[in-house]
């Protein structure tokens, strides 16, 4: 237990003014200072605070891979399944045309 004298005075360690010694504030570096040289510890000073987003979903449920149909060109003649996004063994032959008017290549 310490004794607490109403008149005992201190020096501020940083201006070295005469103060009451219950008026002194210690300061994050250990020094005892005056209300008007008292500074608090800067925020960028304490340690970064690990704030990250969620990654992964804790036991997820997925949607099941459902076989549809992808329809290129007319439908009926060039049809293959998928499963998600592999296709499946091509089943009927996929045909393709193509029709051009006259081509015209310059070269400069």
């Amino acid at each position: 237990m310490y004794a607490q004298g109403r008149q005992s005075n201190a020096l501020c360690d940083r201006c070295n003014q005469r103060f009451l010694l219950s008026e002194l504030r210690k300061e994050w570096q250990g020094l005892k200072t005056c209300p008007f040289c008292y500074e608090s510890k800067h925020p960028q000073l304490e340690p970064r605070r690990n704030v990250s987003d969620a990654i992964a979903l804790q036991e997820p449920r997925p949607q099941p891979k459902e076989p549809f149909d992808v329809y290129v060109g007319g439908p009926g003649n060039s049809v293959f399944s998928s499963i998600g996004m592999m296709p499946d063994a091509q089943k009927n032959l996929v045909l393709g045309q193509c029709m051009l008017n006259s081509v015209t290549v310059v070269i400069t």
